[in-house]
Parts: structure tokens; sequence; C-alpha cells
């Protein structure tokens, strides 16, 4: 791994990352589960759904001015031929829908926004 410039050599062992000689305790937990805890925080205001991956765009099933809900579909990218389907993490309203059927998306690219 690289910090600051130097190279440092870690090691993943019993629920910890070894680093240089020191112990770091660790817990792995999947991002897209966070928002599905009870009592987890979501974001107020506008908020970008992002494609995590570069791809194409096979279905967009939202339209500006839709409500939505937590966990609903949004958009479907295509990747490795693999369909993901991009959904929304919170409740809200779609404020714009820039993905369009058929064309291609880099990673970090917006699809929708809503608030």
């Amino acid at each position: 791994m690289l910090l600051d410039g130097r190279s440092y050599e870690a090691r993943i062992e019993d629920g910890a990352v070894l680093v240089d000689g020191h112990r770091v305790a660790i817990e792995v937990r999947n991002p897209r589960e966070w928002l599905a805890e009870p009592g987890s925080r979501t974001v107020d205001g506008v908020l970008t759904v992002t494609a995590p991956m570069p791809g194409k765009v096979i279905r967009v099933l939202v339209s500006a001015g839709d409500s939505i809900q937590a966990g609903q579909g949004l958009v479907v990218v295509e990747a490795m031929k693999m369909q993901n389907e991009m959904r929304a993490p919170r409740s809200g309203r779609i404020i714009t829908v820039t993905a369009r059927e058929g064309s291609t998306v880099v990673a970090g690219e917006a699809l929708a926004t809503l608030e």
C-alpha cells in the first residue's frame, strides 16, 4: 500500500490489518447494506446517483418529477455482460435523469438526481 509516497506491506489477519508491525482492527462491511439498516443515516437535500462502473445504459426506469421510494430501481446499466440496477438510496422526487437508453457511461457519471 502507498501512503504519502511511502510503500508499506499490509496483511489481513484475523479481523485486523498488519501494517509495518502495527495491528489495526477492521470490520469489512458492504456499503450497499448501510442504507438498508434501521436507523442508518441518509443524505438530506439533493443527491446524485452515479454509475459505479463503466457500461451501457439498458433501461431508464424513472422520469423527472417522479416520486420514488427507497430501493426503487432508477436505471439499469450493463457492464461485463451483467445488468446492474441502480436503486434509489432513499425516498424522494426525481429532479433530473441524465442517463439515456443505449448510451455508454463511465464510472462516477451522473445517472439521475433526486431530492
